[in-house]
């Protein structure tokens, strides 16, 4: 996957295999004449460090989805937002109301995914301020629907539970359906030292990655809208959706009739 840089926060590639990544094409780009259009898969990484662990767990999340994706004949066309490049600008919107070019990029690439992998450090037992500051602008309505893969980074296992109490709800607000599965990687995960249970952190990231690419593989060429598209395409039920729910005077009717 190509390198990132803070001119270029929004980098893209179509995975075409396991691991690899071949040159950059534009969005929702089918390959040949009548294939299905690839897979839209988008990264967001709020790590600060350069090299970033936080990156680092957003790649191989990355890789381990559109590995998956390619055993059944799907392509994936992986973005990664970076977070960092974008820190002055998100601040620059927050306070103007107007966001950058660059900002603006990033935000639509989000918001036009097919499936998405949020990975964040934790800090004070959350999540980054630039990642709720980033997840702050987008419009409320825009995830709706979009499967998501929670990750996050941190010093210690005692942190995990940040991804539970913190990151799910987030998401939840923004009526994205998240992955029962999530990953958290704690330093010693990346070490000789890591815990050996169930496989430890790459067999943790390999169940993620199987889990969300059976979650996409219905999916392909921009989100579908409508009542019921969530649930058709990645079989998660909305419970959000207004079509779905019963009125509360209907439930008071029955309860009455009772």
């Amino acid at each position: 996957m190509a390198e990132q840089t803070p001119e270029t926060p929004v980098a893209r590639g179509t995975a075409g295999g396991p691991g690899r990544t071949e040159a950059a094409v534009a969005p929702g780009t089918a390959g040949a004449a009548g294939a299905a259009a690839p897979v839209r898969v988008v990264a967001v990484s709020a790590g600060l460090g350069e090299p970033s662990s936080t990156r680092l767990l957003a790649d191989r999340l990355a890789e381990a989805t559109t590995r998956e994706l390619a055993a059944e004949d799907r392509k994936a066309e992986v973005t990664v937002v970076e977070l960092r490049g974008l820190a002055v600008d998100i601040a620059h919107h927050l306070v103007t109301g107007f966001p950058s070019p660059a900002l603006r990029a990033a935000l639509d690439t989000v918001t036009g995914a097919d499936g998405l992998i949020a990975v964040t450090p934790v800090f004070a037992a959350s999540y980054s301020g630039l990642f709720k500051s980033f997840f702050d602008l987008v419009d409320p309505d825009a995830l709706t629907g979009t499967p998501v893969l929670l990750a996050a980074t941190g010093g210690t296992p005692r942190h995990s539970l940040a991804v539970e109490h913190a990151m799910r709800p987030l998401f939840s607000y923004l009526r994205a359906p998240t992955l029962p599965t999530a990953v958290f990687a704690a330093t010693d995960d990346w070490g000789g030292g890591a815990d050996a249970y169930a496989g430890g952190l790459p067999a943790r990231i390999a169940r993620a990655g199987e889990e969300f690419a059976r979650l996409l593989r219905g999916r392909g060429g921009g989100r579908g809208d409508g009542p019921g598209a969530n649930e058709a395409s990645t079989g998660v039920r909305d419970e959000y959706d207004p079509d779905t729910v019963v009125p509360f005077e209907q439930l008071l009717a029955r309860r009455t009739a009772d």
